[in-house]
């Protein structure tokens, strides 16, 4: 249990922010995450590890000299907005470039993409590296949908140590990726974790069961097996390894035994002595190899082993120096040198945090379409006391095959997006730019996958509506058909996917059909929400061919789509509002 906090929904936050508090000689906090707290004394590549809260010491453990520049940290196992990683980025850049690295998961793709499209428009040169180290999340034939667990740390350790010697960016890009096709990784889970505040564990086992293939965010192995001695454990999680060693690999190894969160060191210690004999007898070398906590799961029990194959490239920056608040080998600030000259970062001209207050931003709309907007923002309050009332159902639906966050990444996304419209009703806004701030809002608090589509799905929805008018029916499907377009788009998900396309496209096309045929928004509206309904519930009998759920597709199977169901449940409470406020509002257009 996680047993320390005050708000759960605040733990991240003060988690993160105790930790730049204590470790204050090294890094210093920055919208989104955290940075070093020194800068380089000459430009340099910014390596920026990222992801969401829970697994310390990654991600912002590991800033620090031979290791990340910064960390971009999202929410508990959801990962950080678009914004949080732009804000990361242009806090640590130094005139080099910026390097995301992350595991491949589909919000972190999302949002750290969306963050890159943004650099990228301001000159700032950037790129991405996708780990992609776990073999039990898909077969060799499909290894880049393979997700990525412990092996982000030896990635992240070769990138930062080839950024430190002064390597230009697309160096440091190859040599990520390099390492992360060189890595394989395997895990198992003896019990599982539990969120601030929760009850009980996102999963749990049979006394003297593990689940082997265990996903750092909480989701259960992908088949149960009797919990064998350490000796038999170590000969599976070795024999699992190389099994899938890479073609023409070496002979020299780097190893990490890795704890989730709660095994003991003495208990990795004894799994060690089964591992590393075999790894030799396999004739393998191991080079400075790891035991202990790298990348947790918050209190999960559990392991997981990660071999890197080295080559006369990549062992020197496996060694390297490296000093960060979680972790340290050698002396990295004599390696490096780049202390000298460097600068406080928290009193660099230029490199402080914005302080200016911006002015506040002014609306132009037409009359009808601010009282409209009175109505946007009274359908996200219904949407908000919806979802905060399906919370918990959300979250343990999303349990079954993910990471059981999807309740409250909505909550938080819908409260910010309710605030948000809000403030801008309040100053003059018309629906188009409400529903605009409500989406970038919902964006920028909720993270994950769910929360760049709803962010992304909302601006769409205002930008298609304008502030010209109250909308008319037609308008109004073509709001949300634009809504839709903009999901797909982004979330390259179709219908039998088993995400919340699936209710979402029957909404869609059902209202667009019935108001093609002459009827009201509102009877339109009603009978499109009781077809998303039904779509929502149907899903319970599809196989997740997208996001964190797809792993564990046999999981899945009975149960609705999380995505889906929110979806549905927000649009049916949205038409009272959007729908039935439409003709009144036209009236005074």
């Amino acid at each position: 249990m996680t047993r320390i906090f005050n708000d759960p929904s605040e733990f991240a936050e003060e988690a993160l922010a105790g930790f730049c508090d204590v470790h204050a000689d090294l890094v210093r906090q920055v919208p989104g995450g955290a940075v070093r707290r020194h800068r380089p004394g000459r430009p340099k590549v910014a390596v920026l590890a990222g992801g969401g809260s829970g697994h310390y010491p990654a991600f912002a453990g590991l800033i620090g000299t031979g290791l990340a520049d910064g960390a971009v940290v999202g929410n508990i196992f959801t990962s950080p907005s678009a914004q949080q990683a732009y804000a990361v980025a242009k806090a640590a850049d130094s005139g080099a470039g910026v390097v995301f690295t992350y595991g491949n998961y589909a919000g972190d793709v999302m949002n750290f993409g969306m963050a890159s499209e943004r650099l990228a428009a301001e000159g700032i040169p950037v790129d991405n590296v996708l780990v992609t180290d776990d073999i039990a999340s898909a077969p060799p034939a499909e290894a880049g949908k393979r997700r990525g667990i412990a092996g982000d740390f030896t990635v992240f350790k070769i990138m930062g140590a080839a950024a430190e010697t002064g390597a230009a960016l697309p160096e440091v890009v190859r040599l990520g990726r390099k390492a992360n096709d060189l890595t394989r990784s395997i895990g198992s889970a003896f019990g599982g974790c539990t969120f601030p505040g929760a009850d009980t564990p996102l999963f749990t086992l049979e006394d003297r069961k593990m689940g082997l293939g265990l996903g750092i965010h909480g989701e259960p192995g992908l088949f149960d097996t009797e919990l064998p001695p350490a000796r038999e454990l170590g000969q599976e999680l070795v024999a699992r390894v190389l099994a899938e060693t890479p073609h023409g690999a070496g002979q020299r190894i780097a190893v990490l035994l890795n704890g989730l969160g709660s095994t003991k060191q003495e208990e990795l210690f004894v799994l060690w002595l089964a591992v590393a004999p075999l790894l030799r007898a396999a004739g393998y070398t191991l080079v400075m190899p790891e035991v202990g906590e790298l990348v947790t799961s918050l209190d999960m029990a559990g392991v997981s082993l990660t071999v890197t194959w080295l080559d006369d490239e990549l062992e020197p920056l496996w060694t390297a120096p490296a000093e960060t608040p979680a972790y340290r080998r050698g002396n990295a600030a004599f390696a490096a040198g780049q202390m000298d000259g460097g600068t406080d970062a928290a009193t660099a001209g230029g490199i402080a945090e914005d302080t200016v207050t911006a002015a506040p931003e002014t609306f132009a709309a037409a009359d009808a379409s601010r009282d409209y907007a009175l109505h946007c923002v009274a359908a996200l309050t219904a949407a908000r006391e919806a979802l905060h009332d399906a919370e918990k159902s959300l979250g343990d639906l999303d349990a079954i095959a993910g990471d059981g966050d999807h309740g409250r990444g909505m909550v938080r996304g819908v409260d910010a997006a309710s605030a948000a419209a809000a403030g801008a009703g309040s100053r003059g806004a018309g629906a188009g730019d409400v529903l605009a701030a409500a989406g970038d809002a919902w964006a920028d608090n909720a993270g994950g996958t769910s929360g760049v589509l709803w962010g992304a799905g909302l601006r769409a929805f205002g930008e298609s509506l304008g502030n010209d008018r109250a909308p008319g029916a037609a308008e109004l499907a073509a709001a949300v058909a634009a809504f839709a377009a903009r999901i797909a788009e982004l979330g390259k998900a179709e219908v039998g996917d088993k995400t919340m396309v699936d209710a979402l496209v029957p909404f869609s096309e059902t209202l667009s059909r019935l108001v093609g045929e002459g009827a009201g928004a509102d009877t339109g509206w009603e009978a499109a929400a009781r077809e998303a309904a039904d779509a929502a519930k149907a899903t319970a009998a599809l196989r997740p061919l997208k996001g964190r759920a797809r792993p564990l597709a046999e999981k899945s199977i009975g149960t609705p789509d999380p995505g889906a169901t929110s979806l549905a449940m927000v649009f049916g409470v949205f038409g009272p509002h959007l729908a039935g406020a439409r003709q009144s509002a036209g009236a005074r257009a």
